[in-house]
């Protein structure tokens, strides 16, 4: 077939006229949809806010085996006739066994309930759908970014040399950390760049330092990176729960004496498990003395930036050389709304790569301000408009106050732990997170302990009436509460934990049964 023959038989396969109807055309954004626009999320709206206003649970206690039996035989080539049957099927298949955070019997994980701005910021970004990767795709999106990264900048106490970009969450911030720190040690120690050259030779000497408690996502960068789990030293924690200052003095020394290479010191403000905060000046001092990158991991911890009455905690964390911080924990937004600093913006040219479709470097000669520039990702949500709209409603007082009141709860559950004669609690909270365990008085055995305390968690989980975390502390089973509910009162906690005291007794109760019938057997 000839040239002229091939594009003939093409374009008898195009619609006879512009103007016919394609079926994506009915649903497009745009100014001939609106009317379907404004229904659609009318209806949307309406949706949540009868589950919302009719939920007595915070789950359902559904099974996943049962869950999934739903899912068996769906057809998603089918399209339903009506919106109403889309809706309901949303129903069927995740409203009705949806997680719900802002109920007060949810005290599992770092789950926040979330502030109606940024639910509006959500709809308005997902309508425009800017990309915030490049200026030509965002615009006005670029310089309100911008403006929260210098806002939060000058709340960690860097100055106008520092800067950062908005990401997924802490995962991704300590990934772009570490990356980071790489380069820099790599620079200052054997003048090789592993942006154009790879690793060094030596790179199996280079060492990142951090609490055992600190966040796996420690250790997971550090096997992306190329180092591997073993460059991930991991530093005892004292009795507070922090990491121990002379453990890593030691550390850090015999890795020198080793020939090894500190590359990294990664402090936690905010541990997942305790909320334990390291001790950040201290850290700081020994970072300098062996010319290590530090960095502070301040994605639980972050509200106390914005916090009336504990901001103080975080001294020293304007002495870091970069920060990671997650609004959708502690700010209160909705996911995924994260950050990541660093106090010297050019150690940001190591995630940075000029493609000439995209941000050429002529542009940033230019000045013109493409955020790809400093970030792992390219297509990015604009994010930060959730964060912008929250501040301009409500005010970065409001935040903070809301995180100081999640601090009073957990120090007022505290006090009720310590007042159980069948709760066991390990420690006294710094910022919101509480690990105990039901311990039974007439029963000795840990391993029954043990038993006891993963059978509550299943059983509330089951009832759905409360959701609560699970850790491991020293190989021994604990239950965990995180709070970060501010409308949660010290009566909901009650309430939690006489359903733990219950499904504990009606446990052991069992126990003791088998246990009678096996001796008489």
């Amino acid at each position: 077939m000839s040239s002229n023959m091939s594009v003939l038989a093409a374009n008898e396969m195009l619609p006879a006229s512009r103007e016919v109807a394609l079926p994506a055309a009915n649903y497009i954004f745009n100014k001939a949809n609106l009317a379907q626009y404004r229904q659609m999320m009318q209806r949307g709206l309406e949706l949540v806010m009868s589950n919302i206003s009719t939920s007595e649970k915070p789950f359902s206690g559904v099974l996943p085996h049962e869950l999934a039996s739903l899912f068996e035989g769906l057809n998603l080539d089918h399209t339903y006739a009506t919106l109403d049957e889309v809706l309901a099927e949303v129903q069927a298949l995740y409203l009705n066994d949806a997680i719900y955070f802002h109920h007060p019997s949810y005290v599992a994980h770092l789950n926040c309930p979330i502030v109606v701005p940024a639910i509006l910021a959500e709809l308005i970004l997902s309508s425009v759908n800017s990309s915030v990767d490049t200026w030509d795709q965002s615009a006005g999106a670029t310089l309100i970014e911008q403006s929260l990264i210098d806002w939060s900048l000058g709340k960690i106490g860097f100055n106008d040399q520092a800067d950062g970009v908005f990401t997924s969450g802490g995962t991704q911030s300590n990934l772009m950390a570490l990356l980071l720190a790489r380069e820099y040690v790599c620079q200052q120690r054997w003048r090789h760049s592993i942006k154009q050259h790879g690793l060094p030779p030596d790179y199996r000497k280079l060492r990142i330092f951090t609490s055992e408690l600190s966040h796996f996502s420690v250790q997971k960068s550090a096997a992306v990176l190329g180092l591997g789990y073993d460059a991930a030293i991991a530093i005892p924690a004292d009795n507070y729960y922090r990491m121990d200052m002379s453990a890593l003095a030691e550390a850090l020394q015999r890795s020198c004496d080793e020939g090894l290479v500190p590359m990294a010191v990664v402090a936690t403000a905010g541990t997942t498990d305790f909320g334990s905060i390291d001790p950040l000046p201290r850290i700081a001092d020994l970072c300098q003395q062996y010319g290590a990158w530090m960095h502070v991991d301040a994605a639980y911890g972050c509200g106390l930036l914005v916090s009336p009455r504990h901001r103080h905690w975080i001294d020293g964390i304007e002495k870091a050389d970069s920060v990671t911080v997650d609004y959708h924990k502690s700010f209160f937004q909705p996911v995924s709304c994260g950050a990541f600093f660093t106090k010297d913006k050019p150690h940001l040219a190591a995630v940075t790569y000029h493609a000439d479709y995209l941000n050429p470097l002529s542009q940033s000669q230019e000045g013109t301000p493409n955020l790809v520039n400093k970030s792992l990702q390219t297509t990015r949500r604009f994010d930060a408009l959730k964060l912008w709209l929250t501040l301009r409603t409500m005010g970065a007082d409001a935040i903070g106050e809301g995180f100081d009141r999640v601090i009073h709860l957990a120090r007022q559950t505290y006090m009720l732990l310590l007042s159980e004669p069948n709760i066991e609690v390990i420690h006294q909270p710094q910022l919101s997170t509480l690990v105990f365990r039901y311990r039974p008085c007439l029963v000795c055995d840990e391993s029954i302990f043990d038993e006891v305390n993963v059978g509550i968690r299943k059983a509330l989980a089951r009832s759905g009436e409360a959701l609560v975390a699970g850790t491991k502390v020293r190989g021994r089973q604990y239950l965990k509460f995180t709070l970060l509910n501010p409308t949660a009162t010290i009566s909901d906690i009650q309430a939690v934990l006489k359903l733990i005291k219950q499904q504990g007794a009606e446990y052991v109760s069992c126990v003791d049964s088998l246990a009678k019938e096996f001796s008489n057997e």
